[in-house]
């Protein structure tokens, strides 16, 4: 796994043995950073179920003004900090070890808002459809942001449709892994 793009290019990340995290493939993270280039500079970014930080750190590495990386494991947050250090982001970075809900409601209190959030949590949960849910009611997605979710169950889309308020307004497949991007509607 490494930095793709930017400032950090070429960098080896680190990541987390064994299968409590799922990296995202070098190729998907490359064509999914593609489809938002125009949208990273000078965001701020969410990187909710963060795991190694490697979303996070491409969008700073490609120009992000900022990200905050909130994982629950603290062996996840470890790793963040390490690469956050190596490719020189840290300045740039909060690092949270929270589960998703205490970081949403965190960053309500500090009245934060977000141009990109990354939704890449663990495959057989509905974190995604509960995370989209209190980022809405907390508003913590900017006017024209975008949440960017990671799901391996085409089925979440149809899911994702019932929720108020937002539009699915792209959804890609790159062997089983399904990136879906969302709006405001």
């Amino acid at each position: 796994m490494r930095v793709i793009s930017g400032t950090a290019r070429g960098k080896k990340l680190s990541s987390l043995e064994g299968l409590e995290t799922r990296p995202t493939l070098d190729r998907v993270k490359e064509a999914l950073f593609n489809i938002i280039q125009f949208d990273i500079k000078e965001a701020n970014v969410l990187d909710l179920f963060s795991g190694s930080g490697a979303l996070a750190i491409e969008a700073l590495s490609r120009g992000a003004n900022s990200a905050v990386c909130s994982d629950s494991s603290s062996k996840a947050v470890r790793i963040i900090n390490k690469n956050l250090e190596d490719t020189r982001l840290k300045e740039k970075s909060q690092v949270l070890n929270k589960d998703y809900l205490e970081t949403l409601i965190k960053l309500k209190n500090e009245s934060k808002s977000f141009n990109i959030i990354f939704l890449d949590p663990p495959y057989e949960s509905d974190y995604i459809e509960k995370s989209i849910e209190n980022i809405l009611k907390y508003d913590l997605l900017a006017k024209d942001g975008i949440i960017i979710a990671e799901t391996d169950d085409e089925s979440k889309i149809e899911k994702l449709k019932t929720i108020k308020d937002i539009e699915i307004y792209d959804a890609r497949k790159y062997g089983i892994v399904h990136i879906i991007f969302i709006r405001k509607g």
